[in-house]
């Protein structure tokens, strides 16, 4: 199974990449499972040549463990890639910004991962890999036009749990697989913590719902499926494109 899946999405970013006339893509490597993954399947799909990996750390916020690994990930790989540390940026935007919360100082980091991410593609004329997953963006575990903005999504649709088999598939360092799932915005961060529940839980409810299993799924895991419902409606808006108010029909006449 896991050799057609990756067979599957290998095929698919060759597509992604050769309908946008793209010479290769950028991706952004953290130390992380999703991000390692991505970056296995990026190369074999396009070879190591067509793909720059750049690591963003955060001096003081970012583990000096997880740059290693994804330094040693690019050895491993072959990558050219880019060290950037952001937060001589972060502090621009911030001396020149009022004082806000917590939570909007923490997603200007990811933004600004973004945007170093499209210098380098447009450069290159290169394509953003996104690295997120199924269960990420189902409940909006993901920064709206930060690490959401990307230009496809190679595992997007595999749940986080899936992510880590196809990672022992490919044969990523199992320090990496093992490692406990961080956003890396602020010192300590932990994806289960602020989701209330493990990813384990979390994919099995994810997957109960979309078979249509909700009673079950509710027997079965009782108030965390509240949660999720709630994770998932709130963020609908990440999932699609900006509405627009539609008002052809009154301008008909000018238009005779």
């Amino acid at each position: 199974m896991w050799r057609e899946i990756t067979e599957r999405i290998t095929e698919f970013i060759r597509d992604i990449v050769e309908s946008a006339e793209a010479e290769g893509v950028v991706l952004g490597l953290s130390g992380g499972v999703d991000s390692a993954t991505t970056a296995f399947l990026c190369v074999r799909a396009l070879g190591k040549e067509r793909v720059l990996a750049t690591i963003m750390p955060e001096r003081g916020v970012t583990k000096e463990e997880d740059v290693r690994d994804a330094l040693e990930l690019c050895d491993a790989l072959g990558l050219e890639y880019k060290l950037i540390y952001i937060d001589p940026i972060l502090s621009v935007f911030l001396n020149n910004l009022e004082e806000s919360n917590e939570i909007a100082v923490a997603n200007l980091k990811p933004r600004i991962r973004m945007i170093i991410n499209y210098y380098y593609a447009n450069s290159l004329n290169y394509l953003v890999a996104g690295t997120g997953n199924k269960s990420e963006l189902m409940v909006g575990y993901f920064t709206k036009y930060g690490d959401g903005g990307v230009d496809f999504l190679p595992i997007g649709d595999l749940y986080k749990t899936e992510v880590l088999e196809l990672a022992r598939y490919l044969r990523v360092p199992e320090k990496i697989v093992k490692k406990r799932p961080s956003a890396g915005l602020w010192i300590n961060q932990s994806d289960e913590e602020e989701l209330g529940m493990s990813y384990e839980v979390l994919d099995e409810i994810l997957k109960s719902l979309d078979r249509g299993n909700v009673e079950e799924t509710k027997r079965r895991f009782g108030e965390l499926v509240e949660r999720a419902l709630k994770m998932v409606r709130k963020s609908e808006h990440k999932r699609l494109q900006p509405p627009i108010a539609h008002v052809r029909d009154l301008l008909r006449g000018d238009e005779k």
